[in-house]
């Protein structure tokens, strides 16, 4: 699938769907918070949403007293939606269009955040870039939390296939440059009421 493709698809997905009917839709990013807190990430701490799109995540930190958000997506609808159900609030947050296995950092993170885009990186090469990324992108020590589709998960979302992950595949994607902190499952039930397995670790970049 071309960068070309890819940013289609997601735009078509965007503009057909409402937040509320999206399968990743939650109210509250419940791993994603309690994975920050056991991190200790500040409210001052800069905090980057990778494929972010129009989910509540930003809102949430937004509400939580964070000053320093971004948020990338490959699609411009999902950001320009985002932008309009915030209101004056989107103003405090950099939106970023792009797809994140071409983004080129122009500062650096306290956090990297994904609970999106890693499990529809379907080739080998993608996924390095991804975490070559990701480390290039934070300082050291800076946190990186992922959350993608276990390998109990789904095969397909979105009309993609996916790819799935085992703790072992996560924790070999980021050896080279990240250290575990810790690994969790947990069961995410979509709006339709499918149920969904999902991973999420959490990392510490190395210096």
């Amino acid at each position: 699938m071309t960068a070309e493709d890819k940013k289609s698809h997601w735009e078509t997905v965007y503009a057909g769907k409402p937040l509320e009917k999206m399968s990743w839709y939650e109210t509250r990013p419940g791993v994603s918070w309690e994975l920050m807190q056991e991190l200790n990430i500040s409210p001052d701490a800069g905090v980057i949403d990778i494929g972010g799109g129009d989910s509540l995540f930003t809102d949430f930190l937004l509400s939580r007293g964070f000053t320093d958000l971004s948020v990338l997506d490959i699609s411009e609808n999902a950001l320009q939606r985002a932008r309009e159900r915030m209101g004056e609030r989107g103003n405090k947050v950099n939106w970023i269009a792009s797809d994140v296995t071409s983004f080129q950092p122009e500062r650096k993170y306290d956090l990297w955040h994904d609970r999106a885009a890693l499990h529809f990186l379907s080739s080998p090469e993608d996924r390095k870039a991804y975490a070559r990324i990701a480390r290039a992108a934070l300082r050291p020590n800076g946190a990186l939390i992922v959350g993608t589709f276990s390998d109990t998960g789904p095969e397909k979302c979105s009309g993609l296939t996916v790819q799935r992950f085992s703790e072992e595949d996560m924790t070999l994607l980021f050896q080279d440059s990240f250290r575990k902190v810790k690994c969790l499952r947990r069961r995410h039930a979509t709006p339709t009421g499918a149920a969904q397995d999902f991973l999420f670790c959490s990392f510490r970049a190395m210096s």
